[in-house]
């Protein structure tokens, strides 16, 4: 069985040395990682990973469902008052997130449309956010032709989870064979458990059960390394895998 006898420090440090690898970072980093796993990690985790995550949708999701059970319209009421005292391309941006935020993805676009001029008109971050927007309005032709202008305007933009955005995309456009090569590519460098338990889910959705059953195995053998704090913060995913499993399991009882 893999990583049998390694410590869950190290397994954590080898994570973070493949992040940093993918994500070019100075080779001190592998250094230190390898040096000093445990603290290491943790200086990793809170110089580069979290700050990074936090910047994406998906760490943007996760950091306002958290705000948003104080005061779930706080932070769009924040960020339209910001864009009404000055409208810039930071605040039209922030503006947007909220409103996507808040399940109001078709009032997004126009904002990040705005954000979209001049010198950011080929922004990967600022695109990718507005493919976002796209995806979640059910606009999937546009969202599929927007990362493809990324790509093509940023050849050396690297992102996981802009390659899970498209590969959400490509399910939705029932584009199977280029969504499945997508995901397999993706789970085999990003152990992501959102990334995993999308591919299980659409899996199960094309009524592919043998597949499914050995991504739900390595799934499984994946939980049984993560620490209690990491599992907190997925809940939501770990909440979707069991109810996959349970899915599977009925679908093969009959």
């Amino acid at each position: 069985m893999p990583f049998l006898g390694i410590g869950l420090s190290s397994v954590i440090a080898i994570f973070f040395v493949f992040h940093a690898i993918r994500t070019q970072q100075g080779r001190y980093w592998i250094f230190i990682l390898f040096l000093v796993p445990f603290l290491g990690s943790l200086i990793y985790f809170a110089v580069i990973f979290f700050p990074k995550l936090r910047s994406t949708p998906v760490g943007y999701q996760i950091e306002t469902k958290l705000l948003k059970t104080q005061d779930p319209e706080r932070e769009l009421l924040e960020a339209q008052k910001k864009y009404e005292a000055s409208q810039t391309t930071k605040t039209r941006i922030n503006l947007g997130k909220a409103l996507v935020d808040n399940n109001r993805a078709d009032e997004a676009l126009t904002y990040y449309q705005q954000a979209l001029t001049g010198n950011n008109a080929t922004s990967p971050d600022i695109l990718m956010q507005y493919a976002f927007a796209l995806f979640m309005d059910h606009q999937y032709t546009k969202a599929k032709e927007t990362l493809n202008f990324l790509s093509e305007k940023n050849p050396n933009y690297n992102s996981d989870e802009c390659h899970l955005l498209y590969a959400r995309v490509l399910v939705s456009l029932n584009e199977r064979d280029q969504a499945k090569k997508e995901l397999e590519n993706l789970i085999s460098y990003f152990p992501s458990l959102e990334a995993i338990s999308f591919y299980l889910q659409t899996l199960i959705g094309w009524n592919q059960i043998d597949k499914a059953n050995h991504v739900l195995q390595i799934i499984e053998h994946r939980l049984s390394y993560l620490p209690k704090h990491t599992k907190r913060l997925n809940a939501q995913w770990i909440k979707d895998i069991q109810q996959s499993k349970k899915k599977l399991i009925h679908m093969q009882r009959y």
